[in-house]
């Protein structure tokens, strides 16, 4: 394998792992069921404890995994996707 920039033939490869946060959100329905009830009666009657859970629960983010196998030129430093 050669390198596209400077053509030398040192060259590695590697699997790089990535990491991405994906925000989950509820269904269209879930909201078309419970949701448009849901929170304004949340928000009437459980002001309170609705934003404490707001401010210190949970954070609805999923992680996603990504393996890419990237090529590393060991003279010049330049990286690519195989």
């Amino acid at each position: 394998m050669t390198c596209p920039k400077c053509g030398s033939q040192l060259v590695t490869a590697q699997a790089v792992n990535e990491v991405q946060l994906k925000d989950k959100h509820h269904s269209v329905i879930w909201w078309a069921l419970v949701g448009w009830w849901w929170i304004p009666i949340k928000w009437l009657f459980l002001t309170l404890p609705a934003l404490i859970f707001k401010l210190f629960g949970h954070k609805k983010q999923k992680a996603i995994n990504v393996t890419k196998t990237v090529c590393v030129c060991q003279n010049c430093g330049h990286r690519w996707e195989i």
